[in-house]
Parts: structure tokens; sequence; C-alpha cells
């Protein structure tokens, strides 16, 4: 793979990743069509992953820190309602993260088959776009992150674990979870971000040993596609979470119907 090919897909995980769209969805299909060799490398879309990852890190360091002084019990920081109420928000990323664990200990390996199917993929868009298109006609809800109790918190986490298909959206599926369940839209676009973190830690540390086997070429190729995710990540996550407080996701849904429709075509002509 080219420096040319890893930035440009590197910059498409990173606007795709957090939107509402399917990031692996979209390197599959665009790895097939660009002719890149390395199309179906998992190794290489979870290095990207690395760079979305400290996107979200970087984004919502407050967040994140506020989070972390919760548990410590640091009360100068903390009052002591949201102190309890951070808490149990990590509680039920916990719970949703280790749903997600145990939906890909189970379909993982069966899954990882459909990432050199891009026709299998380029449908999967399609269920996306209608995931997405309904989650704006959804009453808009009140519940709280931190009141969502352990049903909500299971269904969010069996969303993320269906996700491992490429062209189902991880961050669209998460989101219209929340939202379906009746969280405010604002917290349904927080929790999904949060729980990105230890899902992509997760599958990195799955597939640690493979980096060190990177020669050192390999290894300055990702990086670049590292980079690339990186900076377009970080300028998609506040544009996105305007749009899910108004409701206009249902714009990513035509784009995901429209990507896959086109692709459907010329992989038919393919054959």
């Amino acid at each position: 793979m080219s420096f040319l090919n890893a930035i440009l897909m590197g910059i498409l995980q990173g606007l795709t990743e957090f939107l509402p769209v399917s990031s692996s969805g979209h390197l599959v299909l665009a790895q097939h069509f660009l002719g890149v060799k390395e199309s179906g490398n998992i190794l290489f879309e979870v290095f990207l992953h690395l760079g979305t990852l400290l996107a979200v890190i970087i984004f919502f360091r407050k967040r994140i820190w506020g989070l972390i002084l919760s548990l410590l019990g640091k009360k100068e920081y903390r009052s002591r309602d949201t102190a309890h109420n951070d808490r149990m928000i990590i509680l039920y990323l916990i719970i949703a993260t280790a749903v997600t664990g145990l939906v890909y200990q189970i379909l993982g390996k069966p899954i990882e088959s459909l990432y050199h199917k891009p026709l299998v993929v380029a449908f999967m868009l399609i269920i996306t776009g209608i995931i997405v298109f309904a989650s704006d006609y959804v009453k808009k809800g009140n519940i709280s992150a931190a009141k969502m109790g352990l049903p909500r918190s299971l269904f969010i986490g069996l969303t993320q674990g269906m996700a491992i298909i490429p062209g189902i959206s991880r961050s669209g599926s998460t989101i219209a979870a929340s939202i379906f369940s009746g969280i405010k839209r604002e917290e349904a676009a927080e929790f999904s971000f949060l729980l990105s973190i230890p899902a992509i830690l997760g599958a990195n540390l799955v597939s640690f040993k493979q980096f060190i086997n990177l020669n050192i070429n390999q290894l300055l190729v990702y990086l670049a596609g590292f980079l690339a995710a990186f900076v377009a990540g970080y300028l998609v996550i506040g544009f996105l979470l305007k749009l899910i407080t108004k409701a206009k996701l249902k714009f990513f849904a035509y784009w995901c119907w429209a990507i896959a429709l086109i692709s459907i075509i010329f992989l038919l002509l393919e054959r």
C-alpha cells in the first residue's frame, strides 16, 4: 500500500467512524474499487481505528477526566450527585462493553469473512441507512444516560456487538439504540463515543501480536493512515454532536443508500 492510499483510507476512516455510515463498510468498498492489495486487511483497519480512538480521547478529555475523578472520590472536583451519576455511566459502559465482547467471541470469526465480500457489505449499508433514518423520527427522550438501567445498557451493547458486521455502523447503531430506548439525544451521542473507547482498545489488544510483525515500511505507511484518521475524526465529532441534537441524521441514511446502490451496480457488473 502506498502512502497516498494509506492517507486516503485514513481520512475516509476518520470521517466515517463517527458519522453513522459505517467506516468498516466504506473501507471494504473503497479498498475493493481502488484495487488496494490490503482489501479486507483487518489489521490495517484496526490501526486506523487507533487514530479515531485518539480523537475521541482528546475531544472528550475533560469528560473522561471527570469520570475518573468520580471513581477516585475526589469531592473537591465533583458534587456527590454528579459523582454518583458518573459512576453509573461507567457501570453501564462496562456492561455494554461486556455484551459487545460476548457477541464478538461468539460471532467474530464467522463475521471476519464478510470483509472479503463487498457485495454483502453494500447490502449491510442499506440496513444502516434504515436504522439511522428511523432514529430521526423517534419521539425525543428524556432519560439521562446515568439512569438508563440494565436493560438499556444490555441492548446498546448488543447493537454495538452486531456492528462488527462490516457495513453496519457502530456509531449509528449505538446512537439509534439509545434514542430508541428514550435516552436524551445529546447524551446518547456522548455515551456512544465513550463506548467506542473500550471497543477499539479491545480490538487492538486482540491484534497486538500482528503489530509487532510489521516491517518498518509497513509501519510508516500505517502510521500515515493513523494520523490522517485522527485529524479527520477529531474534526467530525463536534459536527455530528450538533446534528444528533437537531435530529438530522436522515441525511446520512440517504448517503448510505446511494453508496450501497452504486456499489451493488458496479459489483454486479464485475461478475
